[in-house]
């Protein structure tokens, strides 16, 4: 166990407390997120838009979110350049990337539905968003 936390980052009671708080505000960003995400794949899906189409248009707009608030909120990093948004960008590329080939993976080859899926990806897709975001895109 102290290997892992020392893989983390964690080498004392003070880091280990910086580690939760900043876990729990990207969980306060990732649920707005999430529900964001989530608000224009259904939206999209009901009026008819390829699932595909939908989930890629729903990931912009989320990521732009999350670098947003991340950057002000969780990792405080106000005036970083370019370079933490393209960081962010490839960071929530590469998981939507994972998240859309599962998501295929489930709709057309598990046939579980198109409106259950998207929520089985956020048990994989949430926790490596932090992690990549934490120690790469906005270290």
């Amino acid at each position: 166990m102290k290997k892992l936390l020392g893989k983390l980052g964690i080498t004392d009671r003070a880091s280990l407390v910086l580690f939760i708080k900043q876990f729990v505000k990207f969980g306060i960003i990732g649920v707005s997120n999430v529900l964001i995400a989530l608000g224009i794949y259904y939206t999209l899906i009901y009026f008819g838009v390829y699932y595909i189409i939908a989930n890629v248009f729903a990931f912009v707009v989320s990521v732009c979110n999350a670098y947003f608030w991340n950057s002000r909120f969780v990792f405080a990093k106000k005036d970083g350049g370019a370079k933490p948004v393209v960081k962010v960008f490839t960071v929530y590329g590469a998981t939507s990337l994972l998240g859309t080939g599962l998501l295929f993976c489930m709709v057309d080859l598990l046939h579980i539905s198109q409106w259950i899926a998207p929520l089985f990806n956020l048990c994989i897709t949430v926790p490596l968003n932090f992690l990549l975001n934490k120690f790469w895109a906005f270290k």
